[in-house]
């Protein structure tokens, strides 16, 4: 039950970014860390879970990562 209403979550703050951003009212840029290993993007520059980045960290649109595969970070839901 748990993992249904994390993805409910997830998808709800999808919603949300995609249409603050469809708005102009929202920045649709996110974080990624550069390893060839990472899996996630992050909302927020200082979010836990680039603390173990051991590559660099960039800014990217939410449509450069989401092409790259990448979902949202679990520490920001």
């Amino acid at each position: 039950m748990k993992t249904k209403s994390k993805r409910i979550k997830k998808s709800l703050l999808y919603l949300l970014l995609l249409s603050l951003s469809s708005f102009g009212t929202g920045s649709n840029d996110v974080y990624i860390c550069k390893s060839k290993n990472a899996k996630r993007y992050h909302l927020i520059e200082d979010c836990r879970g680039l603390k173990n980045c051991k590559a660099e960290v960039v800014k990217v649109t939410l449509q450069e990562c989401e092409a790259q595969g990448k979902t949202l970070c679990g520490y920001e839901d």
